[in-house]
């Protein structure tokens, strides 16, 4: 409702999932950035977030066009699907436990909509969490490690790295060397 009052022309709604739903591969992140996703309507759009990530993912084959920061900057995903764990901006830009249960629903349906799902990319603790869930799996069985694979049951992948935000890189506590290795990993389960 603030984010609505305060800045009316921006989406402020549910950020919808974007790609082919036939991807093999779906990046799932937290929830959508106030001054990104919140406001372009499209995942990791406008913040620093998507800037390696949407490199990242058009150096490996899984875009076309030139990411822009805007939603009509021409970039197409094409062997991969971008979602969130939680569906729309969060207070102070963090989601809250009752927010990810809200959804986790949502992102159960998203996964039944993929039939060739293979590999997913859980950028963070939150989103491994909330995958595991959204499958009916216990969080506190799989342990979140960056660069972890984890095979999961019905012959799903579950691939973990740390989220591609600022605070993330700014320390290094992500660069794009490591997070491109655990893409290029990523990419090569999904193919094989």
């Amino acid at each position: 409702m603030a984010n609505r009052a305060a800045f009316p022309d921006w989406h402020n709604a549910p950020v919808p999932s974007w790609g082919p739903r036939e991807a093999p591969i779906l990046v799932l992140g937290m929830a959508p950035g106030q001054r990104g996703a919140n406001r372009t309507g499209r995942p990791f759009t406008g913040d620093h977030a998507g800037k390696l990530l949407y490199a990242t993912l058009l150096r490996f084959g899984l875009a076309t066009g030139e990411y822009q920061e805007r939603p009509d900057d021409g970039m197409a995903l094409t062997g991969c699907r971008v979602t969130n764990a939680v569906r729309c901006v969060p207070p102070a830009n963090l989601p809250e436990t009752a927010e990810i249960r809200a959804c986790n629903g949502f992102l159960a349906g998203e996964l039944r909509t993929m039939p060739n799902l293979r590999v997913v990319l859980a950028l963070g603790v939150l989103a491994h969490a909330a995958l595991l869930r959204a499958l009916g799996l216990k969080p506190s069985r799989i342990a979140f490690a960056h660069g972890a694979m984890h095979a999961l049951p019905g012959g799903l992948l579950l691939a973990d790295s740390y989220h591609v935000s600022r605070y993330n890189t700014s320390t290094r506590r992500l660069t794009a060397a490591m997070f491109e290795a655990v893409v290029a990993e990523v990419l090569a389960r999904a193919q094989g």
